[in-house]
């Protein structure tokens, strides 16, 4: 047991020096698009695209908690689209505004997000 331990924490501890620190902050839509795509190939990639699907769930959460839905202007379909899709279709969608690139990201993430799921009133 302590053996399984004492592995399962060196192998935390090389994962973790994997990706320089400034890798997971979010200035604006460019690092979400840079975060969302990076590859099967790199030492980070389950770190960066749990991170990546983690801003857009948890950003849509707290939209969907927050706001009335009387005045939401997103809203998901049902059934509703795996993550791995809305963020494919959002990297898509951001890399053809790269005048949005410098933006903010969550800004950035919801005028997608009103393009492709606007609420039906």
């Amino acid at each position: 047991m302590k053996i399984a331990i004492v592995a399962a924490a060196a192998a935390f501890a090389v994962s973790a020096h994997a990706a320089p620190p400034d890798t997971y902050k979010i200035r604006n839509a460019g690092d979400l698009v840079k975060i969302c795509t990076t590859q099967p190939e790199e030492a980070d990639y389950a770190t960066a695209i749990a991170f990546c699907h983690g801003v857009l769930a948890g950003a849509y959460g707290y939209y969907d908690a927050s706001t009335p839905v009387a005045d939401r202007f997103v809203c998901a379909p049902d059934p509703s689209p795996k993550r791995s899709r809305v963020a494919a279709d959002f990297v898509t969608w951001a890399n053809a505004r790269p005048q949005l690139m410098n933006a903010g990201a969550i800004d950035t993430l919801f005028r997608f997000a009103a393009e492709t799921f606007p609420c039906r009133k």
